[in-house]
């Protein structure tokens, strides 16, 4: 294995484990709320989680902007501008908590409207998100700080965080559902605990490795007219594309509410295993982001092209192994998840589309990363845009005759087409 590889893999593989933790969270939850005796619970939690992840995704810019603007900075070997750029972070962050805070109930009425699910469903889901937003602070803190780790070519820290907030979550989360029977409540707790706790750890490691980018801060240029100017088109560039992006996600959930209990409940079983694929992916992901942002901080075009190559071909390796992972893991899967029968039955008819998850969506992944790592916002606008556009004719357009397999069969069109739109760019 050359350096290179050896350099991929040493950014790659705490990312990868940093990940997984996400999706193994949400199987937790998944699986929790699937054996309490109601369909209700598994779409309430799903519910709630949409509505979080319909928030953050478009204040995800400030973990990405961070991510794109800390590398050129440790290419350029610029302390000033690797402290400023986690400062800016920092302070929009609480800032934008702050209007999250104010606008929950607009949001929640607006969405529930959306939603149009099953007063059941939608009370418990009302619960969960009434206790987990007061975890907006954290949540974007820990945006930033990771963003900011990653950029500093250092993806241990964001394991460590993340690991400690879902072993923190799964045995808070399972002390207080099946030792207090606090059911949904239980779970939001838990996750609220959880978050506070990964911020904690985050400023102490922080705290620990580089205090010393302290005293390399300048207030008076972070917050600098023109530093906030770029800052403010890199990371509205990237809130423009999470909007392409939440759009699709959230209708995703959306639409299976509309069909009933039953198929939101299987949907939300089997996007399951497309976050776990996308987790995986994205640990190549922000190798490329480290590698690539620091070689364009370096001016060292040689060094973007040959990392570009060497994460692609990481990339078909990890097609290969969960195509072959999801064609004979699909029943043990289900039956770990939930042990009811009629979500069982009904996911099987859907299952085959999970197959194509990989080969459709691992470009879409690590374009992402390497865009980001570049600056390159205006290709991921275009690819995200171009997609979603995609998503939504093909699905009314096969809604009628096709059921929730229209659904699939639009939303992994529209991962192809991001890939397939990003990779006519040229760094």
């Amino acid at each position: 294995m050359n350096s290179k590889n050896k350099e991929i893999l040493q950014l790659a593989l705490p990312a990868i484990i940093t990940n997984i933790t996400v999706p193994l969270l949400g199987l937790v939850d998944t699986t929790i709320t699937g054996h309490l005796g109601k369909t209700a619970y598994i779409g309430a939690v799903s519910e709630g989680a949409t509505l979080f992840n319909m928030i953050y995704r478009n204040f995800g810019s400030l973990r990405m902007g961070t991510r794109g603007q800390t590398p050129q900075a440790y290419g350029r070997n610029d302390h000033e501008g690797m402290a400023n750029a986690l400062f800016r972070s920092l302070f929009f962050s609480a800032l934008f908590s702050v209007a999250i805070w104010l606008l929950q109930w607009p949001i929640t009425t607006l969405a529930f409207r959306l939603m149009d699910t099953s007063p059941d469903v939608e009370s418990n889901a009302l619960r969960y998100f009434r206790i987990c937003i007061w975890g907006a602070p954290a949540i974007m803190g820990m945006y930033s700080l990771k963003g900011w780790f990653i950029g500093m070519q250092n993806t241990r820290f964001p394991m460590v965080i993340a690991i400690s907030i879902n072993t923190v979550n799964i045995l808070t989360s399972l002390g207080l559902v099946y030792g207090l029977g606090w059911k949904v409540e239980g779970v939001a707790c838990g996750t609220l605990i959880a978050q506070y706790t990964g911020l904690a750890i985050g400023l102490g490691l922080w705290f620990w490795k580089y205090r010393q980018y302290w005293h390399h801060l300048n207030f008076d240029k972070a917050m600098a007219k023109s530093e906030l100017r770029g800052f403010f088109k890199l990371n509205g560039g990237i809130f423009l594309r999470t909007l392409c992006l939440n759009a699709v996600m959230s209708f995703f959930t959306f639409a299976g509410a509309h069909q009933g209990e039953t198929l939101l409940a299987v949907n939300v079983l089997l996007m399951q295993l497309f976050n776990l694929f996308s987790y995986f992916t994205d640990g190549f992901a922000y190798a490329g982001e480290a590698l690539v942002g620091k070689y364009t901080g370096a001016k060292n075009k040689e060094g973007i092209a040959e990392s570009i190559k060497l994460i692609f071909r990481w990339g078909w390796g990890l097609v290969a192994a969960f195509t072959l992972l999801y064609f004979v893991g699909a029943e043990p899967f289900l039956h770990l998840l939930t042990d009811q029968e009629d979500v069982r039955q009904a996911a099987s008819d859907y299952y085959y589309w999970v197959l194509l998850v990989p080969v459709c969506g691992f470009a879409a992944f690590l374009w992402d990363g390497i865009m980001v790592g570049a600056t390159a916002i205006k290709p991921m606008i275009t690819a995200t845009a171009t997609a979603s556009v995609v998503f939504f004719i093909l699905y009314f357009a096969l809604h009628a005759m096709q059921g929730n397999h229209a659904l699939w069969i639009a939303f992994l069109s529209y991962l192809a087409t991001r890939g397939l739109v990003q990779a006519r760019y040229r760094l």
